[in-house]
């Protein structure tokens, strides 16, 4: 996978190692991180990691979607939409409620996710706005709910 993250439109450099550190979590759900294959190759990987919003009532729980991944002769084929709507549907089967993301709001929107701040959630880091997004899994599942996130990297 290390080569899919190498090629994508913004990357760290530093992909594969998140994915790793968030495997080994306690905050890892392995029923919740999915992989495309085709013919015993390895083509995509999404995972959900369970993160949590700090709000003035305590502790909101919320999924992080991330990395999804899907290597460069892949791609526009469908499979990270596939990999979105598949982790996304087996996380509100399990009875999760909302999902948040740092990503692309153009490529994002289609599923569902909007800006965080349209819902009062703010990040402690410096990414921008309009970069963390978020989707409710649930109808109304963030009604009346804010406050902040801290995205470990």
């Amino acid at each position: 996978m290390q080569k899919a993250f190498q090629s994508a439109n913004v990357s760290n450099g530093d992909e594969q190692n998140f994915v790793n550190r968030l495997r080994a979590s306690d905050n890892y759900l392995p029923e919740l991180a999915l992989v495309a294959e085709a013919e015993g190759r390895l083509l995509g990987h999404i995972m959900l990691t369970r993160t949590f919003l700090t709000t003035p009532q305590g502790q909101f729980p919320l999924l992080l979607l991330g990395p999804v991944a899907v290597v460069l002769e892949h791609r526009k084929q469908g499979i990270g939409t596939a990999l979105i709507e598949t982790a996304c549907q087996r996380a509100s089967a399990a009875g999760h409620r909302a999902v948040i993301l740092v990503g692309d709001p153009d490529f994002y929107h289609r599923f569902g996710f909007q800006p965080a701040r349209n819902f009062g959630i703010r990040n402690t880091n410096t990414i921008p706005d309009p970069f963390v997004l978020v989707r409710e899994l649930a109808p109304g599942a963030l009604q009346n709910t804010s406050g902040t996130i801290a995205f470990q990297v």
